[in-house]
C-alpha cells in the first residue's frame, strides 16, 4: 500500500491536496524504532485490504458512484444518520440511482437542491437526510460549471479548522464526519474522525507505542495525516482501512464487499 513519489502526487504530476499541511503538526519527530513499529502496525492491517487503493483513487478522482456527484451527496446524507453503510445506505443509494437513470429522481445538483421531500420519501424516509442533501446541493450548485467541478472546487478550498463557518459545514445535519467525507469525494486526501476510525487508529498508536493524539477530532485527522507521511499510505486509505477490516458476522468487510467497492 505504500506510495511511490509519483503516486503521492496523484500520478502524472497531478497533486492530490492533503487535509492538513504537514508543517503544522505538533510534537517532535518519531524515533527510528517508533517509525518501524508504526509502519509494521499499519502494514499488518493494510495486508487485509487488497483492492482498497483503487477505490480510494476513484474517490479522490471524484469517480465514486460512476462519477455522479448527486449520488455522492445522497450517499453522504444517508450515511450521516449513522446506519450501517453497506446494508442500509448502499442499497438505498443504489435504488435512488435506478430512479435517477429513468428520470424519476434528480440527476444534477441544481435539481437535487429543489427536490420535494414527498418525491423522494419512498426511497428514504428520514427527513433530515433530505434536508441535508438539499442544503449541500444548494451550496455546491452555486459553484457553477458541472457538478464534479463544483464539488472539487469547493473541497480544495474548504477549511478544516474553521469548518463550521463554511457554507457546507453550516448546513443543518452536517457534522465534521459528513464534511470530511464530502471533501474526500471532492479530491482531498484526508480522513474522517468517526468512532470506528478513532478506535482503530488509537489501537495502532498504542500497539506501536508512539505518542500521537487521537482524542480530539482535529488531533485525530492530524495524526492520520502524519501517519500517512510516515507509512507511505494515503490518509484516505488509512481511513477506509479502519472501516474495511471490521467484521460482519464471521467475514471481514473487505472480503465481503471487495467487489462492491469497484462499483460505488
Amino acid at each position: 500500500m505504500r506510495r511511490t513519489s509519483a503516486e503521492g502526487d496523484g500520478g502524472a504530476g497531478r497533486r492530490i491536496p492533503h487535509g492538513i499541511i504537514f508543517i503544522r503538526m505538533r510534537g517532535s519527530e518519531l524515533a527510528d524504532a517508533e517509525v518501524t513499529r508504526l509502519r509494521a502496525a499499519v502494514d499488518r492491517r493494510m495486508a487485509h485490504c487488497d483492492g482498497l487503493r483503487s477505490h480510494c483513487e476513484r474517490c479522490l478522482a471524484t469517480q465514486r458512484w460512476g462519477g455522479s456527484v448527486v449520488l455522492m451527496v445522497v450517499d453522504a446524507a444517508f450515511m450521516s444518520i449513522g446506519l450501517n453503510y453497506f446494508t442500509a445506505v448502499v442499497p438505498a443509494v443504489a435504488a435512488y440511482e435506478t430512479r435517477m437513470a429513468s428520470g424519476e429522481a434528480p440527476g444534477a445538483l441544481a435539481q437535487l437542491a429543489a427536490v420535494a421531500y414527498e418525491d423522494v420519501a419512498p426511497l428514504w424516509k428520514n427527513h433530515r437526510s433530505w434536508d441535508l442533501a438539499r442544503g449541500v446541493a444548494t451550496c455546491l450548485a452555486v459553484e457553477g460549471a458541472d457538478d464534479a467541478t463544483a464539488l472539487r472546487a469547493w473541497a480544495v478550498r474548504a477549511p478544516l479548522e474553521t469548518w463550521r463557518s463554511d457554507p457546507v459545514g453550516a448546513v443543518r445535519g452536517v457534522g465534521i464526519n459528513t464534511y470530511q467525507y464530502l471533501r474526500m469525494m471532492g479530491g482531498v486526501d484526508t480522513s474522517m474522525p468517526d468512532k470506528i476510525v478513532r478506535r482503530v487508529i488509537a489501537e495502532v498508536v498504542a500497539e506501536a507505542a508512539v505518542g500521537l493524539p487521537t482524542d480530539g477530532d482535529l488531533d485525530l485527522i492530524e495524526t492520520i495525516d502524519r501517519m500517512g507521511h510516515i507509512t507511505g499510505c494515503r490518509p484516505i486509505e488509512l481511513c477506509w482501512m479502519t472501516w474495511m477490516i471490521q467484521s460482519e458476522g464471521k467475514t471481514m468487510r473487505m472480503d465481503k464487499y471487495r467487489d462492491l467497492l469497484t462499483r460505488i
